[in-house]
């Protein structure tokens, strides 16, 4: 199958979320949460993202997770994630109390997109030494449409494997390699580069791959999966990248807020005084919807 025909696919059973000019979003991806050892490459930005969750949690917004949230090619069990990672698990809960969580499946976290697997392994978790509410009977699903309820425009979210063969359609390779060849070098210190070690090259084809597919629908299509931030002038492509929680000091994510698209980053920042603070900054936009 083609890249168009998995995404078509993606298209086909998306869940539908509806949205409109006070809707709030905030879309996420490719955390990578791991088990807290030297290949976690969630690890050193675990405090941005919870602080990030935190401003987005308390300002109203929906969190949405375009896959690759937990690394399951490296690690084969979710428990130790969640318990590593409670922090943020816990803030998720909340969202998720709420009404206010949608996660998506990654190729790094695709066997997530088995019901009985989610429902068993994030109905509760332990936070504080008590055993507490998770994410019961979560539903996670390849794709989902935010579609605008006042004049149909619809917004297609994927992680964006379904660019790349390999990590769709055999992506039991692509987990073999990583596991039992990429994952030891990482333990004993090898510092993992950012996207699973795909080149430049590799990531510009998923890329042009994703972005005629938006095209060629003329569908507004955010994605993950490359770890590269895209956000296009208006009149000028339709595909958006919301980059990736494991940037060396930062996270990205893209806001969808009162009918405005912004890509923004989350960083360590230094006050006069050389006190430490956590910092947003918006890198593009805002720019309205209506306009692509």
């Amino acid at each position: 199958m083609s890249c168009a025909g998995r995404m078509q696919r993606a298209y086909n059973c998306a869940e539908v979320v509806p949205f409109d000019k006070n809707s709030k979003f905030i879309i996420m991806s490719d955390c990578h949460r791991g088990q807290g050892n030297t290949g976690d490459n969630f690890l050193p930005n675990q405090i941005l993202h919870f602080a990030a969750l935190e401003y987005y949690y308390k300002n109203g917004f929906t969190y949405i997770e375009l896959g690759d949230g937990d690394e399951l090619w490296e690690n084969r069990k979710i428990e130790p994630i969640v318990t590593t990672h409670s922090d943020i698990f816990w803030i998720m809960s909340k969202f998720y109390a709420d009404n206010r969580l949608y996660m998506l499946y990654g190729n790094h976290d695709i066997v997530k997109k088995r019901r009985q697997l989610a429902n068993k392994e994030f109905s509760s978790f332990y936070c504080n030494g008590n055993e507490c509410t998770l994410f019961p009977e979560i539903r996670i699903p390849e794709s989902v449409i935010l579609r605008n309820a006042d004049n149909g425009k619809e917004i297609l979210l994927v992680h964006g494997h379904q660019g790349s063969f390999l990590n769709d359609t055999i992506w039991h390779v692509a987990r073999f390699l990583v596991r039992y060849f990429w994952r030891p070098l990482e333990l004993v210190g090898f510092t993992a580069p950012t996207g699973a070690a795909r080149t430049h090259q590799r990531k510009e084809a998923i890329e042009k791959k994703l972005s005629s597919y938006a095209d060629s629908r003329n569908l507004m299509l955010i994605a993950g999966h490359t770890h590269r931030p895209a956000y296009p002038r208006p009149g000028e492509g339709l595909y958006f990248n919301d980059g990736s929680c494991v940037h060396p000091r930062s996270i990205t994510g893209i806001e969808i807020e009162n009918g405005l698209i912004s890509l923004v980053k989350w960083s360590v920042s230094a006050r006069e005084n050389m006190s430490l603070y956590v910092e947003r900054t918006i890198l593009e936009g805002p720019e309205d919807i209506e306009k692509f």
